[in-house]
């Protein structure tokens, strides 16, 4: 009985964890809900259409992070050869400001699990590069562990730029240059 106890007790522990949501925030399950219609090229999360050129489209998203500005999809070649989504998180005059988000979005980002279609579970992870003022942009390219199927040709983003007298944070998940996704195919 004590071994049958304690063979299940990690599996009653994750099952409940996992029902209370422990491991999970807000932008977690935003970022979690857009990764898991990227194999979709966006097509469930994007909103009434912002503009059109050639052979880009730009939508309003319907996902957004909690406080942010604005978030957008956009869709290159009708979503065959491209699309990404873009979420303006923050602009503001303070760079200390956009420091402090900045890492608050990198914490609550950094090692959460992702659960795609299928089930399947990646982690996010990505290094940490504290912004200093007198550079122009730091960012973080996070890779979704272990990196399989169409989830290689992904990438996820956390930017914090200078753009003209402010600051301004922004999240994308979007494809890889086609070139990082060449070699990222090759080297598998």
């Amino acid at each position: 009985m004590r071994n049958a106890l304690l063979t299940m007790a990690p599996v009653l522990l994750s099952a409940t964890l996992t029902a209370q949501g422990v491991f999970s925030n807000k932008t977690q399950v935003v970022l979690e809900k857009v990764i898991q219609d990227y194999p979709n090229h966006f097509y469930n999360i994007k909103g009434e259409l912002i503009s059109q050129a050639l052979q880009t489209s730009r939508y309003k998203s319907t996902l957004q992070l909690p406080g942010a500005a604005s978030s957008t999809v956009t869709l290159t070649s009708a979503g065959n050869d491209g699309s990404g989504w873009v979420c303006t998180v923050l602009e503001t005059h303070s760079f200390e400001e956009a420091k402090d988000r900045f890492s608050t979005i990198y914490g609550q980002l950094s090692n959460s699990i992702i659960t795609t279609a299928g089930q399947k579970t990646f982690i996010l992870s990505g290094q940490y590069e504290t912004p200093a003022e007198d550079k122009k942009a730091t960012s973080i390219v996070f890779s979704l562990l272990p990196g399989v199927g169409d989830m290689k040709k992904l990438k996820v983003e956390l930017a914090l730029r200078e753009e003209g007298s402010g600051w301004k944070i922004l999240l994308c998940v979007e494809d890889k240059d086609p070139v990082e996704a060449q070699g990222a195919l090759t080297s598998n």
